[in-house]
């Protein structure tokens, strides 16, 4: 694979990037040229597994409502198995498998493929968040807050480990734990979000049945106004608690990579900062920051850490 080919396909993932990540592109922007783009294609493929999972890619299945949602699942696992494929097209790419060797109609793959020959990427963990989605296709509900975090920890614990080994840290025993801990803190944060879109557009309802039976609400997310809202405000604490464990990760980076997990915490931080202060917002509607907002905290967080 030429240098322009690979070149090409790291642009087409930064454009992804760009349009599908409106929180996390504030902080990747701040990280030099390599890493920027190694974080990009690491983005790209991540959407793209989420995206299967989601039912986006494909087109819509023929026939009865109750068929097209069978065939739709059928669609969906067929989807990631392909994915799982290309993946051990990277892992061999990794090994010093030619870049060439990446199916060269794939952008995604080869950028994703270039980008670990030079990082260290654990690529194990694309296959948790394949695992994930899978979860999610299934339909499966957590018991216990405990089963929630598994499920975070697949598909945005993964992704965190997977970023960390495009920073790179000084200590990495102890930064890949605080990195899974972040990821957790981030998903969590996106559960709140979008609460009402999961349960009315994908008929997922993650709040464990535990929390829900501990509110008075129930699985459907119906209950009584000042439950609901007990039950929110209670799920941000356990949030915030995560941001805490995992934001003890950024004094073991460099200033870039510092800056750039700074920025994208914060941004989600605030987010969750809104849904305490106003419980009911994630009932009206996905919560969310202006651009001006994103960028300040963006900003913020390269005064903090580039000297």
């Amino acid at each position: 694979m030429n240098e322009a080919a690979v070149a090409l396909a790291y642009k087409h993932c930064e454009m992804i990037t760009r349009s599908r990540a409106r929180n996390f592109y504030y902080g990747i922007r701040l990280l030099p040229p390599r890493k920027r783009s190694a974080m990009c294609a690491l983005y790209a493929m991540a959407r793209r597994i989420d995206d299967v999972g989601d039912g986006i890619a494909g087109p819509p299945a023929p026939g009865s409502p109750d068929q097209a949602a069978k065939l739709q699942d059928h669609d969906k696992l067929a989807s990631l198995e392909a994915v799982r494929a290309s993946l051990s097209l990277l892992s061999g790419a990794s090994s010093g498998l030619p870049v060439a060797a990446v199916p060269p109609g794939d952008p995604v793959l080869i950028a994703l493929a270039d980008a670990s020959r030079e990082f260290p990427l654990p690529l194990d963990a694309l296959q948790e968040l394949v695992e994930g989605c899978e979860w999610d296709i299934a339909g499966r509900g957590y018991a216990t807050f405990d089963e929630l975090v598994e499920y975070c920890r697949r598909v945005a614990g993964s992704v965190g480990r997977l970023s960390l080994s495009i920073y790179g840290s000084s200590d990495p025993a102890a930064a890949v734990p605080l990195a899974d801990s972040l990821g957790i803190a981030l998903q969590l944060t996106n559960i709140l979000r979008d609460l009402l879109e999961d349960r009315d557009v994908m008929g997922r309802v993650y709040i464990p049945a535990e929390d829900l039976d501990r509110f008075g609400v129930s699985p459907e997310l119906e209950g009584k106004p000042d439950d609901l809202m007990a039950l929110i405000c209670f799920e941000t604490g356990r949030a915030s608690s995560f941001y805490e464990q995992g934001l003890a990760l950024l004094p073991l980076l460099d200033s870039r990579s510092r800056a750039c997990t700074a920025a994208m915490a914060g941004i989600y931080q605030r987010l969750l900062d809104k849904i305490r202060l106003d419980p009911q917002s994630v009932l009206r509607g996905r919560v969310h920051l202006s651009a001006g907002q994103k960028a300040t905290v963006a900003a913020m967080a390269l005064a903090r850490n580039v000297a």
